[in-house]
């Protein structure tokens, strides 16, 4: 049997602060057990659960993975200007002008993730 990926695992200055961020982001909450000032905070969400860790270096490199997400119930552009207003900041636009690509922004903490196009904008 192979293994099973349990989350994501981000290294932070403040896990509350970044996982109460990303809940927002994927529509989810943090653990009832994660409280702030504590080291670690779950965001369990469909698909993915991303585990926050307080650890005391500073992010200093661009990341090598990244989280793309795919908007469920809006179109690319209003999820990035959703996302913008949670706090995130606009890293590239690689929007075209057929309506391809993406855009990527940074979390509180500076750590990448891209917003693609959703599924209905993909087939219309």
């Amino acid at each position: 049997m192979a293994s099973l990926a349990r989350h994501m695992t981000f290294d932070c200055a403040d896990a509350y602060r970044l996982g109460s961020f990303w809940a927002g982001v994927l529509g989810a909450s943090l653990s009832d057990e994660d409280k702030p000032g504590d080291p670690e905070a779950l965001v369990q969400s469909e698909g993915v659960a991303l585990l926050f860790v307080t650890v005391p270096e500073a992010k200093t490199v661009k990341n090598r993975v990244h989280l793309d997400l795919q908007p469920q119930d809006r179109t690319r552009d209003e999820e990035a200007e959703r996302l913008l207003a949670l706090g995130a900041t606009l890293v590239g636009d690689h929007r075209r002008p057929d309506g391809t690509g993406w855009v990527t922004l940074a979390d509180l903490e500076g750590n990448e993730f891209c917003v693609e196009r959703s599924a209905a904008e993909r087939t219309g």
